[in-house]
């Protein structure tokens, strides 16, 4: 499919979402998420480590004579240049979980998160399992994962995607995110919140379904639930523990003015994202440690914000 411009993009997607990009960003800000909107994306995977490493992975690609890139930032991820999913969902090293498809900038809450070995982690709305599994990965299967998911049908394939992936350390559990504070109070080093959220980061020419359902409401039902969601994850972790808040979408609603609210409420400071992102933007409202990483043909919208509790 080739490129459609800023100018289709603009005609496509919701009148009130293009009045609100353009009221949020400059115009040129705007114009390159519109831009970004309008290409292709890329299939993109990072390798599991419980299973391969990334030398496996390149031996394989070579095989195959497969084009692919690697981004600076995180040595387990990889860029495909020619392929779709469909294309990889044939390989075996997908069917056998040692690598996972996954768009990079949503590798990137789980690297900010940045969980040792050893220790407790609380995944707040974990299906899929992207993020679970990653985390999982980067503690090398020593320590203890709550991956929550109230839903039946999504916890089952989370749970698919946790054993998959070998990931032993992880607890699926289905409760309502909310109650979670209060029922596991103080009790985690470090809590992620990959909240639900309106999904602007995803909307791409190629899937007009990315943007058809969405609707202002729909950002103030989801900010509603945000902010809940953050409440009860801050009540869950331990004082001085560390906290990531991330979403696929890119109005401040439901990014910087929950993470006001999580501030004014509650002792938290918000730390530097230890991920040097290319092109990702500081956030706003004076939150200028979060980051804004912008759509492009590599990666989706997305917003990451960390934080620590103060003791």
């Amino acid at each position: 499919m080739r490129t459609a411009s800023v100018g289709e993009m603009r005609r496509r997607l919701p009148a009130e979402f293009i009045e609100g990009l353009y009221g949020l960003f400059p115009q040129a800000v705007a114009e390159r998420i519109l831009k970004g909107m309008g290409e292709r994306r890329s299939t993109t995977f990072r390798a599991n480590t419980l299973k391969a490493g990334s030398a496996d992975i390149i031996r394989f690609l070579h095989g195959r004579h497969i084009k692919y890139r690697r981004p600076s930032w995180y040595a387990d991820a990889f860029v495909l240049a020619e392929l779709d999913e469909r294309d990889v969902g044939r390989w075996d090293f997908y069917a056998d979980g040692r690598i996972y498809v996954q768009g990079l900038s949503s590798m990137v809450p789980a690297l900010a998160l940045a969980p040792k070995p050893g220790e407790r982690v609380l995944d707040v709305a974990a299906a899929p399992g992207s993020k679970t599994t990653q985390v999982a990965a980067l503690m090398g299967n020593r320590g203890s994962i709550v991956a929550n998911e109230p839903n039946a049908v999504r916890a089952e394939r989370l749970a698919y995607n946790v054993r998959l992936q070998g990931c032993s350390i992880v607890e699926v559990r289905r409760d309502w995110g909310e109650k979670l504070g209060a029922a596991m109070p103080d009790a985690f080093d470090r809590v992620l919140i990959d909240a639900p959220c309106s999904g602007e980061g995803r909307f791409t020419a190629a899937e007009p379904g990315t943007w058809r359902s969405w609707s202002r409401r729909t950002v103030t039902e989801s900010a509603r639930l945000q902010r809940r969601l953050l409440a009860s994850g801050i009540r869950a972790l331990k004082p001085g523990g560390t906290l990531v808040y991330s979403t696929c979408t890119l109005n401040d609603q439901e990014n910087e003015a929950i993470i006001e609210g999580a501030i004014d409420g509650f002792a938290l400071s918000v730390e530097p994202i230890p991920v040097r992102m290319p092109g990702a933007l500081p956030g706003l409202r004076g939150i200028d440690r979060a980051v804004r990483i912008l759509p492009d043909r590599d990666h989706e919208g997305f917003f990451v914000c960390r934080m620590r509790k103060r003791v």
